[in-house]
């Protein structure tokens, strides 16, 4: 039922005769079932929160409007969640009879969101198509590019070592940082099997729940902007070096999940999330460790610099600013929020920044920039 169809039925049967803009909730109530209105439970869970949130039990009619056309802003949040303790106790885990793809929608449901009534929403609203093709797609061309490199180079482990990887037109290297898109292009080359391995194990376990739930525009651009800021972090502090590898992304869905689990700990359902979170941070920090050795201790004798792990610090703070404003706006317009004017102030001055100091610092600084092999 559309918006006009909904306010034409109200008027019809005469429900708020007085013009207060409020709608008694048994009388609603009545309507619903006298008229077989298409509402899914988890509408009607939150139908019951909007009149337990008003004194009168009665329903805003804009917010009713909301909930119809599937609309939600902030308000209508901050009532649904004064009204919650009128929600059914049971939750989506005690759903019986679904099959596999429905368990695995609440799977994701309870892995990303914090709130009951948001995971109930997600689960009723869920919708198969689109798939989450970005997340999938990115990591089937870094799996295409690494087979390729690997059978054209005959080396699987450590690749940068071989004389011929830093001439791909995809690294980004300082000395060809005047070819703009190897500051986005370089996510799709790695060092060897083991960082493509843990890069692509995130990608899917996390980046693809993610996009499930918060769409592929919010998700890819998370991704992209902790790739964009990574080889511009480096191109900044660590000037001499080359960049590979999507950690960037990576870790910018993954601070970004971590923070948000943090920030919503009581209310975050999934299994063992503590011994889940100590061995995330674990294996992110034996990463950026890993990197950082082979940055300043290579075990092999190399022609230049080794790939920088600047780009994992940026793409995470990336995640803890950026990320977690849009993880914890689901289903709301970014937009209508300041937080997201103000991040989005701050990577947009970062950016000017970094576009500049690539344009003038490094003559000006004299910095020697060994060219590639």
């Amino acid at each position: 039922m559309d918006r006009s169809s909904l306010l034409q039925l109200i008027q019809e049967q005469q429900l708020d005769p007085e013009n207060t803009g409020f709608i008694g909730a048994d009388t609603f109530a009545g309507l619903v079932h006298s008229h077989e209105l298409p509402l899914d439970p988890a509408k009607l869970d939150m139908l019951v929160a909007l009149a337990q949130s008003n004194e009168r039990g009665q329903i805003c009619y804009q917010e009713l409007v909301d909930l119809i056309s599937s609309k939600r802003s902030s308000s209508f949040k901050r009532a649904i969640a004064n009204g919650q303790r009128a929600l059914p106790r049971d939750g989506l885990l005690d759903e019986p009879g679904l099959g596999v793809y429905k368990r695995f929608v609440r799977y994701v449901a309870y892995e990303i969101l914090p709130c009951e009534v948001d995971r109930r929403w997600y689960f009723y609203r869920h919708r198969s198509c689109p798939p989450p093709v970005f997340m999938a797609s990115v990591t089937l061309a870094q799996i295409v590019v690494f087979l390729c490199y690997g059978a054209r180079l005959n080396k699987w482990v450590l690749q940068t070592y071989h004389p011929e990887y830093m001439k791909s037109p995809l690294v980004y290297h300082p000395w060809h940082r005047a070819r703009a898109w190897r500051f986005l292009t370089y996510m799709f080359m790695h060092v060897g099997l083991e960082q493509l391995g843990f890069n692509a194990l995130l990608q899917l376990m996390i980046g693809v729940p993610l996009e499930m739930v918060h769409g592929l525009l919010r998700i890819s651009l998370l991704y992209l902007a902790g790739v964009l800021a990574g080889s511009l972090t480096v191109s900044i502090t660590d000037m001499r070096a080359p960049v590979v590898g999507g950690s960037g992304g990576v870790y910018a869905l993954c601070s970004a999940h971590l923070a948000n689990v943090v920030m919503n700990w009581a209310g975050m359902r999934c299994p063992y999330k503590l011994l889940r979170m100590v061995l995330a941070l674990v294996c992110m920090s034996s990463e950026v460790g890993r990197a950082v050795w082979l940055r300043f201790s290579p075990p092999l004798p190399a022609s230049g610099p080794q790939p920088s792990f600047m780009a994992h610090l940026a793409g995470a703070v990336v995640g803890v600013s950026m990320g977690l404003t849009i993880l914890r706006s689901y289903e709301e317009r970014l937009q209508d929020q300041c937080g997201w004017w103000v991040v989005l102030l701050a990577y947009g001055t970062f950016l000017l920044f970094a576009i500049f100091w690539n344009v003038f610092a490094y003559d000006l600084l004299g910095a020697h920039i060994p060219p590639p092999p």
